[in-house]
């Protein structure tokens, strides 16, 4: 596929960025989050339900920026891929991003990263090598450029070009096709080579402020950084400090009623969109 758009800008209009991160696999939570934003007073459906109840691309003037860690820890990870894929075909290039994070790093680099007995690790050779091929083809990326926000799993404290990470993530993928990939040496080279997206840090358990785009915690995130909306980190609410904000909603309200929900970007505002535990829906500007 073509690269699809790094920016809101490349796209016809004003079209209204929705963001979803750290899914893990849980897709009833992805739901309803995703199916949220249709039921405020303030903006289109994203998502539509068929008589099946599978979800559709609701054809709206939306991006979807899917940010990271779609698999693992949950029990729905073929589902949830499905879910993207299908809403990828459904869209118009570009207007369905998913991400990569620290969990689609361990499909990357296997013999650096990875957690026993989950999804990520548990690929097949052919699974593994399609999973890179959508990276390599530009249907999975790094980093999108909203209107006021910079979108990628874990952000940065220092400004970075969007286009030349997911360039660079692709050029990964390419590389790793190509070679053996599978073996520790290339694997580690890349993951030098391209320390900004692939690094996984040497302190903090890897989440430490040396790490790239997938890694970084939120807590070494700092409030004069660039504006950015990133996951990866657990929050029971979307969490702002300063410039960033971060909306990795869904795991920690995981098991509980409510909580579950996605933040929007208009030229205007950020807002929070929320499922309540009575299971109506919450906005906030964030």
């Amino acid at each position: 596929m073509s690269t699809p758009p790094a920016t809101v800008d490349a796209f016809d209009g004003a079209p209204t960025v929705v963001h979803v991160s750290d899914v893990h696999g849980y897709l009833a939570d992805a739901r309803s989050a995703l199916r949220a934003v249709g039921e405020t007073d303030a903006f289109d459906p994203v998502v539509t339900a068929d008589d099946d109840g599978t979800l559709h691309w609701a054809d709206n003037d939306h991006v979807l920026v899917v940010n990271g860690d779609l698999i693992d820890r949950g029990p729905a990870n073929e589902e949830c891929l499905a879910l993207v894929r299908r809403l990828q075909r459904e869209a118009p290039p570009g207007r369905v991003r998913y991400h990569i994070g620290n969990h689609e790093l361990a499909v990357l680099l296997p013999a650096l990263v990875g957690w026993r007995r989950e999804y990520s690790v548990s690929l097949s050779p052919e699974e593994r090598r399609a999973f890179l091929e959508r990276v390599a083809d530009g249907a999975v990326t790094a980093a999108f450029d909203g209107y006021d926000y910079t979108y990628s799993h874990a952000g940065r404290n220092d400004p970075f070009d969007v286009g030349d990470v997911n360039d660079a993530l692709r050029d990964a993928a390419s590389e790793l096709l190509a070679r053996d990939g599978g073996d520790e040496r290339v694997q580690r080279r890349l993951a030098s080579h391209h320390a900004a997206i692939l690094g996984i840090g040497d302190s903090h358990g890897g989440r430490g402020p040396d790490a790239g785009l997938c890694w970084m915690d939120f807590a070494h995130l700092e409030a004069s950084a660039p504006p950015q909306v990133v996951g990866h980190t657990k929050h029971a609410r979307a969490t702002r400090n300063g410039n960033v904000v971060c909306g990795n909603v869904i795991r920690l309200n995981h098991g509980s009623p409510g909580g579950e929900g996605v933040l929007v970007e208009t030229r205007d505002d950020l807002t929070a969109v929320r499922r309540t535990p009575s299971g109506d829906v919450a906005t906030t500007t964030v």
